[in-house]
Protein backbone atom coordinates (compact mmCIF):
# COMPACT_ATOMS: atom_id res chain seq x y z
CA UNK A 1 0.00 0.00 0.00
CA UNK A 2 1.19 3.27 -0.96
CA UNK A 3 1.13 6.21 2.09
CA UNK A 4 3.94 8.45 0.24
CA UNK A 5 0.93 10.85 -1.31
CA UNK A 6 -1.37 11.12 1.62
CA UNK A 7 1.47 11.63 3.96
CA UNK A 8 2.47 14.76 1.75
CA UNK A 9 -0.83 16.02 1.29
CA UNK A 10 -1.10 15.70 5.28
CA UNK A 11 1.95 17.85 5.68
CA UNK A 12 0.65 20.53 3.53
CA UNK A 13 -2.72 20.96 5.62
CA UNK A 14 -0.99 21.18 8.93
CA UNK A 15 2.02 23.21 6.90
CA UNK A 16 -1.56 25.18 6.14
CA UNK A 17 -2.99 25.36 9.28
CA UNK A 18 0.18 26.29 11.05
CA UNK A 19 0.42 29.27 8.56
CA UNK A 20 -3.22 30.22 9.41
CA UNK A 21 -2.71 29.76 13.26
CA UNK A 22 0.23 32.32 13.15
CA UNK A 23 -2.18 35.03 11.06
CA UNK A 24 -5.02 34.54 13.94
CA UNK A 25 -2.61 34.77 16.60
CA UNK A 26 -0.86 37.69 14.68
CA UNK A 27 -3.94 39.93 15.26
CA UNK A 28 -4.92 38.99 18.45
CA UNK A 29 -3.43 41.29 21.74
CA UNK A 30 -0.30 40.08 23.51
CA UNK A 31 -1.03 37.27 26.27
CA UNK A 32 -4.48 36.96 24.38
CA UNK A 33 -6.07 33.35 25.27
CA UNK A 34 -8.79 31.19 23.44
CA UNK A 35 -10.34 27.95 23.55
CA UNK A 36 -9.15 24.35 23.66
CA UNK A 37 -11.95 22.26 25.51
CA UNK A 38 -15.45 22.60 26.19
CA UNK A 39 -17.71 20.68 28.27
CA UNK A 40 -21.16 18.84 28.07
CA UNK A 41 -23.03 22.50 27.97
CA UNK A 42 -20.43 23.59 25.03
CA UNK A 43 -19.24 26.32 26.80
CA UNK A 44 -15.92 26.88 26.50
CA UNK A 45 -14.26 25.55 30.21
CA UNK A 46 -9.99 25.36 29.24
CA UNK A 47 -8.51 28.07 27.78
CA UNK A 48 -4.32 28.33 26.21
CA UNK A 49 -2.12 30.75 24.72
CA UNK A 50 -3.86 31.84 21.58
CA UNK A 51 -0.88 30.57 19.10
CA UNK A 52 -0.77 27.08 21.40
CA UNK A 53 -3.73 26.87 21.38
CA UNK A 54 -4.38 27.16 17.10
CA UNK A 55 -0.64 25.29 16.64
CA UNK A 56 -2.16 21.93 18.63
CA UNK A 57 -4.77 20.43 15.74
CA UNK A 58 -1.72 21.28 13.45
CA UNK A 59 0.61 19.01 15.77
CA UNK A 60 -2.53 16.42 15.88
CA UNK A 61 -2.66 16.21 12.58
CA UNK A 62 0.97 15.46 11.80
CA UNK A 63 1.51 12.85 14.34
CA UNK A 64 -1.22 11.03 13.66
CA UNK A 65 -0.44 11.31 10.05
CA UNK A 66 2.94 9.55 10.78
CA UNK A 67 0.66 6.67 12.63
CA UNK A 68 -1.03 6.22 9.62
CA UNK A 69 1.99 5.98 7.44
CA UNK A 70 3.60 3.56 9.43
CA UNK A 71 0.88 1.46 9.59
CA UNK A 72 1.66 -0.38 6.57
CA UNK A 73 5.49 -0.97 7.46
CA UNK A 74 4.21 -3.12 11.02
CA UNK A 75 0.73 -4.82 9.24
CA UNK A 76 2.55 -8.74 9.72
CA UNK A 77 -0.71 -9.94 7.11
CA UNK A 78 1.18 -7.84 4.59
CA UNK A 79 -0.68 -9.97 1.81
CA UNK A 80 -4.32 -9.02 2.90
CA UNK A 81 -2.98 -5.37 3.53
CA UNK A 82 -4.41 -3.92 -0.02
CA UNK A 83 -7.60 -4.47 0.86
CA UNK A 84 -7.66 -2.56 3.51
CA UNK A 85 -6.23 0.21 2.01
CA UNK A 86 -9.79 2.34 1.38
CA UNK A 87 -10.45 2.35 5.18
CA UNK A 88 -6.96 3.24 6.33
CA UNK A 89 -7.59 6.17 3.59
CA UNK A 90 -10.64 6.98 4.74
CA UNK A 91 -9.79 7.03 8.58
CA UNK A 92 -6.50 9.06 7.57
CA UNK A 93 -8.55 11.76 5.38
CA UNK A 94 -11.60 11.38 8.08
CA UNK A 95 -8.81 12.54 10.93
CA UNK A 96 -7.35 15.49 9.01
CA UNK A 97 -10.64 17.36 8.55
CA UNK A 98 -11.38 16.93 11.77
CA UNK A 99 -8.52 19.11 12.83
CA UNK A 100 -9.17 21.20 10.60
CA UNK A 101 -12.84 21.33 12.05
CA UNK A 102 -10.97 21.75 15.53
CA UNK A 103 -8.50 24.58 14.38
CA UNK A 104 -11.48 26.25 12.94
CA UNK A 105 -13.45 26.12 16.64
CA UNK A 106 -10.85 27.31 18.21
CA UNK A 107 -10.12 30.29 15.91
CA UNK A 108 -13.99 31.31 16.04
CA UNK A 109 -14.15 33.58 19.30
CA UNK A 110 -10.94 35.38 17.28
CA UNK A 111 -12.17 35.76 14.41
CA UNK A 112 -16.13 36.95 15.48
CA UNK A 113 -17.52 33.49 13.94
CA UNK A 114 -20.34 32.30 15.71
CA UNK A 115 -18.92 28.71 15.64
CA UNK A 116 -20.10 26.05 18.17
CA UNK A 117 -18.82 22.50 19.24
CA UNK A 118 -21.56 21.67 16.47
CA UNK A 119 -19.13 22.09 14.13
CA UNK A 120 -17.39 19.03 15.64
CA UNK A 121 -19.81 17.16 15.91
CA UNK A 122 -20.64 17.36 11.75
CA UNK A 123 -16.94 16.26 11.45
CA UNK A 124 -17.18 13.24 14.15
CA UNK A 125 -20.27 12.41 11.93
CA UNK A 126 -19.02 12.55 8.34
CA UNK A 127 -15.79 10.15 10.27
CA UNK A 128 -18.05 7.87 11.22
CA UNK A 129 -19.83 7.69 7.63
CA UNK A 130 -16.85 7.48 5.63
CA UNK A 131 -15.67 4.56 7.20
CA UNK A 132 -18.37 2.87 7.75
CA UNK A 133 -18.87 2.86 3.81
CA UNK A 134 -15.21 1.52 3.57
CA UNK A 135 -15.44 -0.72 6.58
CA UNK A 136 -17.25 -3.40 4.34
CA UNK A 137 -13.88 -3.67 2.02
CA UNK A 138 -11.20 -4.55 4.42
CA UNK A 139 -9.70 -7.65 4.72
CA UNK A 140 -8.23 -8.72 8.30
CA UNK A 141 -4.86 -6.90 10.04
CA UNK A 142 -3.88 -6.31 13.14
CA UNK A 143 -3.86 -2.41 12.82
CA UNK A 144 -6.85 -1.66 11.00
CA UNK A 145 -11.08 -3.17 11.35
CA UNK A 146 -12.89 -4.34 13.89
CA UNK A 147 -10.19 -6.31 15.20
CA UNK A 148 -11.38 -9.05 17.63
CA UNK A 149 -9.86 -12.48 17.78
CA UNK A 150 -12.96 -14.36 15.88
CA UNK A 151 -12.54 -11.51 12.92
CA UNK A 152 -9.04 -12.16 12.65
CA UNK A 153 -8.81 -15.79 12.31
CA UNK A 154 -11.56 -16.31 10.62
CA UNK A 155 -12.08 -14.38 7.05
CA UNK A 156 -15.09 -14.92 6.77
CA UNK A 157 -16.31 -13.74 9.79
CA UNK A 158 -14.75 -10.58 8.89
CA UNK A 159 -16.58 -9.93 6.10
CA UNK A 160 -20.16 -10.73 7.59
CA UNK A 161 -19.07 -8.76 11.03
CA UNK A 162 -17.48 -5.56 8.87
CA UNK A 163 -21.18 -5.68 6.88
CA UNK A 164 -22.78 -5.23 9.74
CA UNK A 165 -20.45 -2.79 11.39
CA UNK A 166 -19.95 -0.75 8.38
CA UNK A 167 -23.86 -0.23 8.32
CA UNK A 168 -24.32 0.57 12.12
CA UNK A 169 -21.34 2.97 11.60
CA UNK A 170 -22.46 4.67 8.89
CA UNK A 171 -26.19 5.16 10.38
CA UNK A 172 -24.34 6.40 13.99
CA UNK A 173 -22.91 8.97 11.70
CA UNK A 174 -25.61 10.25 10.31
CA UNK A 175 -27.50 10.52 13.47
CA UNK A 176 -24.56 12.64 15.05
CA UNK A 177 -24.97 14.57 12.13
CA UNK A 178 -28.68 15.46 12.14
CA UNK A 179 -27.79 15.66 16.58
CA UNK A 180 -25.58 18.75 15.59
CA UNK A 181 -28.45 20.48 14.51
CA UNK A 182 -31.95 19.16 16.52
CA UNK A 183 -32.45 22.05 18.67
CA UNK A 184 -31.75 20.32 22.41
CA UNK A 185 -29.96 21.00 25.64
CA UNK A 186 -26.10 19.93 25.27
CA UNK A 187 -26.19 17.27 27.55
CA UNK A 188 -29.08 15.43 26.09
CA UNK A 189 -26.73 15.78 22.87
CA UNK A 190 -23.74 13.98 24.13
CA UNK A 191 -25.85 11.11 25.76
CA UNK A 192 -26.85 10.67 22.71
CA UNK A 193 -23.42 10.56 20.45
CA UNK A 194 -22.16 8.49 23.24
CA UNK A 195 -24.62 6.21 22.94
CA UNK A 196 -24.72 5.77 19.25
CA UNK A 197 -20.57 5.59 19.66
CA UNK A 198 -20.86 2.71 21.73
CA UNK A 199 -23.84 1.45 19.84
CA UNK A 200 -21.57 1.20 17.01
CA UNK A 201 -18.53 -0.20 18.68
CA UNK A 202 -19.85 -2.86 20.78
CA UNK A 203 -22.35 -4.43 18.72
CA UNK A 204 -19.81 -5.24 15.61
CA UNK A 205 -17.48 -7.34 18.55
CA UNK A 206 -20.59 -9.26 20.03
CA UNK A 207 -21.70 -10.02 16.34
CA UNK A 208 -18.25 -11.68 15.71
CA UNK A 209 -18.54 -13.64 18.85
CA UNK A 210 -22.30 -14.52 18.13
CA UNK A 211 -20.94 -15.55 14.79
CA UNK A 212 -18.05 -17.71 15.98
CA UNK A 213 -20.09 -19.48 18.61
CA UNK A 214 -22.42 -20.81 16.12
CA UNK A 215 -20.35 -21.70 13.71
CA UNK A 216 -17.96 -24.06 16.41
CA UNK A 217 -21.41 -25.81 17.14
Amino acid sequence: MKVRGLLWVNGLIAAAMAGFAWWVAAGLAPGAELPIHWNAAGQADRFAPALAALLRPAGISLLLGGLFAAIPRLEPLQHRLDGSAALLRSAWIGIMLLMVFRQLMIAAPALGWNIGPELLLVGIGALLVMIGDSLPKSRPGFFVGIRTPWTISDTDNWIATHRLGGKIMMGAGCLTVLAAFVPVPPTARIAVIIGLTGIAALVPVFYSWWLWRNKAG
